[in-house]
């Protein structure tokens, strides 16, 4: 409390942090003549001088029979506390000595530091003014809830902290040890959430095996074994149930057989009851707990990376009941994966640990440095994939992606995927979710049917976002969204009893897609995909190759797989969104793998049923296997994932580091690649980017284009002949403030020189007006309403009313602006590319307006014939 900076007026230059700080007074020339103003105080309006001294310069204004003059003053000790009250109209040549003198006192004097300079009556200039060191002075600087952190301040303040770091490293010991806990603190952030992401996504993994075994039965030996688990040394398929004495289903633990008419329908009972209780638990601990741990969570994620403020989204109930739940869901049987919703999990996981280090947990923009490496972890600890991670976390998650933030998700996303590795949670000894068994090469004329499978993929991605676009805007605005739990209860029940009597959709998501991956051996008959006879044919004149001609098992299997394909695409479609933590890859993966594996045995049986044709000449002279249907698999399964969330390069990488299957990247990326194509053609958004706009939260893609050819006057507020909302840097009372807060509901506000003339001097948030002036009432004596509120360094020249309040501390001295006639699409790019919070519109030095996130927003979904009051927050 005793640091607020409110009290004394000690003018001194903050040679601390290596620089100092430029000031420039505003002086008003009358008829010609060089006079002294109460209102012409220190105003900047040119650009500070940082690291050094700036030049004295002067900048004449004409307005009327009016002369502005603008000249910078070296510092804040050209002032002397005799004579703040005097004219600042003095030649610099006869300042000269005094200032030598004062400068080897300030050298001698130690500052105190605070989160908006020294505790002298001078802020600093330099965008928001922050180095902040030890404390964040009572909130002063922070964010509220549901609103948009400044990149470019907050970036400013870290490198400010940073450079009074490196000042005090020569200091002593202790100060050398500060400095170097603040160079490695950020890696050992990184180890931390990978570490911790990596044991949470074993348990999970775990969990949710076991959890989804027990709806089939129980292992009565130990019966924290699942059934593979239970079932290692019979070696036994997903699809034979009579070699595993082991396992006990629960026909079999209540006394009766394992197969026959009552046991089945006691299997489909206790089937359906288990998949209730995981799911009404699951979705009574979200509604009660923690309302954020719902969904894939990677929309919010987005958003929060671009720089929103959602508090509790990823704290610590949220990633405990997350975790917990997606075991649940899972468990459910319902059409949802649980590899999205670790991304989520891993970035609670890095919020937590950045509140460890304050370099990351005071800072809002440092934090999501940390929180980008966390969501590659995600990944990585999802898929077994740290490479794709890095590369999801890049393209599609993150907004603000810097170097060392690409070294340090690396490093997070290899750690996490060690840590899980040393876990085993997949059951094998390997790292990779579905581990291609096979290598076989891929012919050019193939490239035809993966393409046609990136086409299909982008057209079924199409398809599914509208349809649960569609569904998701009907649960928002109709009844349905008052009763979650008996939503999430109703899709439970339909998706049970339809998914249980077809083996494809009964059995784990991740378990069908391995099967439709894998390669049928010589003498796999379990398997329905694999019911093949060998017969061999004749190639030209002599030679004789075997082939496999498809059985009635293999019919079957397609037409289930048809049903399977159709029933997991509408049960997806109201599933995702719904009050449980409900990932998409794995359901896109598996619609994807089906459609792929239906292709491969067409194109299969083409080879093989025309092996003279002219493309296939040459090919099947071999004897080997020409047509592999479970590349097709993969291939189709990348597709669908591409057309949903619309990712290439990261989406490649995480599917060949899935699969182990290096050899086939370019498949991949031709699938990828069309995908994309269609995707976009069809619809401009992927999923997440369509939940970002359904939910209206302020997210400016950088991806897209802005070509319309307005200006920056068509979008700011007010508009003419509206009122500008301002403060006057000291004509304005603590009532006046304080009214002017009740009034209006902005975020902050332009300070000005005054309301005849609206130089601009600066830039003031709401929160920090709010705190400063609340704390001031506490400490400051013979504070009133009636105290005059100074934005700047010295007091008007009668002082006989009660004790002025200095706010200069919480100005930010250097906010961004443009002009009026500035394009809209400059003006797009830098929100987009500097992470502006707002912009203020000048013309000739004048303020006219402020353009905020929000507007931008508003503007572009005008321009684009939308719904503007879609955007709900600030």
């Amino acid at each position: 409390m005793e640091k607020f900076p409110l009290k004394g007026n000690r003018e001194v230059a903050a040679e601390g942090n290596s620089y100092i700080t430029a000031y420039q007074s505003v002086l008003k020339k009358v008829n010609g003549h060089t006079g002294s103003d109460v209102n012409s105080q220190d105003h900047p309006l040119a650009s500070s001088g940082v690291l050094g001294v700036a030049a004295t310069t002067s900048l004449n204004t004409t307005d009327d029979d009016e002369m502005i003059d603008i000249t910078p003053r070296s510092s804040p000790e050209d002032i002397h506390p005799s004579n703040k009250f005097n004219s600042y109209s003095r030649h610099v040549a006869e300042d000269s000595d005094m200032e030598r003198e004062r400068d080897r006192n300030v050298r001698q004097h130690v500052p105190t530091h605070s989160a908006f300079g020294d505790s002298n009556d001078g802020g600093l200039s330099f965008y928001g003014g922050a180095s902040d060191v030890h404390d964040d002075m009572l909130g002063i600087g922070q964010y509220e809830d549901f609103h948009t952190i400044d990149w470019q301040r907050d970036i400013a303040r870290d490198r400010m902290r940073h450079r009074y770091i490196v000042k005090k490293r020569q200091d002593s010991l202790l100060d050398l040890l500060k400095g170097a806990h603040d160079a490695w603190s950020g890696w050992l952030c990184v180890l931390f959430v990978g570490i911790a992401a990596g044991c949470v996504a074993g348990m999970v993994d775990i969990g949710a095996s076991w959890m989804s075994d027990l709806k089939h039965g129980i292992c009565p030996q130990a019966f924290w074994f699942n059934r593979e688990q239970c079932c290692w040394p019979t070696k036994q398929s997903v699809f034979e149930e009579g070699n595993c004495s082991t396992w006990k289903t629960w026909p079999e633990i209540f006394g009766f057989s394992r197969n026959g008419t009552g046991p089945y329908i006691i299997s489909y009972i206790w089937y359906i009851l288990w998949a209730l209780l995981f799911a009404a638990l699951s979705a009574s601990l979200v509604r009660m707990f923690a309302p954020y741990a719902c969904g894939s969570g990677i929309p919010e994620i987005k958003t929060i990376l671009s720089g929103f403020i959602i508090r509790g989204y990823l704290g610590k109930w949220t990633l405990l009941i997350k975790s917990v739940g997606l075991m649940l869901s899972v468990s459910a049987g319902l059409t949802l994966g649980k590899e999205g919703p670790m991304v989520h999990i891993a970035s609670c996981i890095g919020n937590i640990f950045s509140h460890v280090f304050p370099k990351y947990g005071r800072n809002e923009a440092k934090k999501r440095e940390i929180l980008s490496a966390a969501a590659a972890a995600g990944v990585s600890v999802a898929f077994g994939a740290p490479i794709g991670g890095v590369l999801f976390s890049l393209e599609e998650v993150s907004y603000y992606f810097p170097l060392k933030t690409l070294w340090r998700s690396f490093f997070c996303a290899l750690i996490a995927a060690f840590v899980l590795r040393s876990v085993t949670p997949f059951g094998n000894e390997h790292s990779a979710l579905f581990f291609l068994e096979y290598n076989a090469p891929w012919i050019f004329f193939e490239l035809i049917p993966f393409v046609f499978l990136g086409i299909m993929g982008g057209v079924i991605g199409t398809v599914f976002i509208k349809g649960n676009l569609w569904w998701c805007r009907y649960r928002k605005f109709s009844k349905l969204g008052q009763y979650p739990v008996v939503e999430v209860l109703v899709v439970t029940l339909v998706t049970a009893i339809v998914c249980f009597p077809n083996p494809f959709t009964r059995m784990n998501m991740n378990e069908l897609i391995d099967l439709l991956f894998n390669q049928c051996s010589p003498g796999d008959t379990i398997n329905p995909l694999c019911d093949y006879t060998r017969k061999n044919i004749t190639i030209g004149a002599s030679s004789m190759i075997e082939v496999t001609v498809p059985g009635p098992g293999v019919y079957s299997a397609i037409w289930l797989l048809i049903f399977t394909f159709f029933l997991k695409l509408a049960l997806t479609v109201f599933t995702f969104g719904m009050k449980v933590p409900a990932g998409l890859f794995v359901p896109s993966l598996l619609l994807g793998s089906i459609m792929g594996r239906i292709v491969g045995i067409g194109v299969e049986q083409f080879a093989y049923s025309y092996p003279n044709i002219w493309f296939l000449a040459g090919e099947c002279s071999s004897g080997n296997n020409l047509i592999t249907p479970g590349l097709y698999a993969m291939v189709g399964a990348a597709a669908v994932l591409g057309g949903v969330t619309r990712m290439t390069v990261s989406l490649v990488v995480i599917m060949f580091e899935l699969t182990g299957g290096v050899g086939y990247i370019v498949p991949l990326m031709a699938a990828a690649m069309a995908s994309k194509w269609v995707g976009d053609a069809l619809g401009r958004q992927g999923i997440y980017d369509a939940h970002i706009a359904l939910n209206g939260y302020p997210f400016l893609d950088s991806k897209e284009e802005f070509a319309h050819t307005t200006l920056a006057a068509d979008v700011m507020q007010p508009k003419r002949n509206e009122t500008l909302n301002v403060i006057t840097q000291d004509s304005m009372t603590v009532d006046d403030v304080e009214n002017l807060l009740k009034e209006t509901e902005h975020n902050g506000y332009p300070v000005v020189v005054s309301k005849e003339n609206q130089y601009l001097v600066g830039f003031v948030l709401r929160r920090d007006l709010n705190l400063a002036i609340a704390n001031a009432k506490r400490l400051i004596e013979g504070l009133n309403g009636s105290s005059v509120v100074l934005f700047t360094s010295t007091m008007p020249t009668q002082n006989l009313g009660p004790p002025a309040l200095k706010l200069k501390k919480i100005l930010d001295m250097a906010p961004i602006t443009v002009t009026d006639q500035t394009p809209m699409e400059t003006v797009v790019d830098m929100f987009r590319k500097l992470g502006l919070r707002q912009t203020l519109v000048t013309h000739n030095g004048r303020l006219l307006g402020v353009i905020t996130k929000k507007d931008v927003l508003r503007h572009v979904k005008k321009m684009d014939d939308e719904d503007p009051n879609t955007v709900l927050f600030n």
